[in-house]
């Protein structure tokens, strides 16, 4: 029996403590690379709008305002493409100097739309790639 144990294979103590720390090696730079890929996504510049107030001046379509105060909080400027009120899309709105907003910039939105007093009232700004970028609830 004993001369069966004797031709038995091992590994050398030395071979093994190389391989457990080529394993861990490998294993602690595919999660730092994991995690790094996680943190670009935080990193980014962004572009985020700070609604300050919005006034309503009643009347019909033609003669119904909502005035937008707007600031833009984020890192990079942004172009407001579509703007809507209560989910509907607003075809005729100006802003007051550019549809662009730099960083740190204010503005003012005026929305053409019929207001009825008591009502609320959805705005929603989007930026140029459909992003998001502001919304706001108020009561006319």
């Amino acid at each position: 029996m004993k001369k069966f144990l004797k031709s038995k294979a091992a590994l050398s103590p030395v071979v093994a403590a190389i391989i457990l720390i080529a394993v861990t090696v490998a294993v602690s730079i595919a999660v730092a690379a994991w995690m790094g890929s996680l943190t670009i996504g935080f990193m980014d510049s962004t572009a985020e709008l700070t609604i300050i107030g919005v006034d309503f001046t009643t009347g019909d379509a033609e003669t119904g305002v909502i005035a937008v105060d707007v600031t833009n909080s984020g890192t990079n400027s942004f172009t407001v493409t579509n703007v809507r009120v209560n989910g509907e899309l607003s075809s005729s709105w100006v802003s007051g100097s550019s549809d662009t907003v730099a960083p740190g910039a204010s503005d003012t939105f005026t929305i053409m739309q019929q207001v009825t007093a008591g009502n609320k009232y959805s705005v929603a700004f989007y930026d140029i790639d459909g992003t998001l970028v502001g919304a706001y609830i108020a009561t006319a």
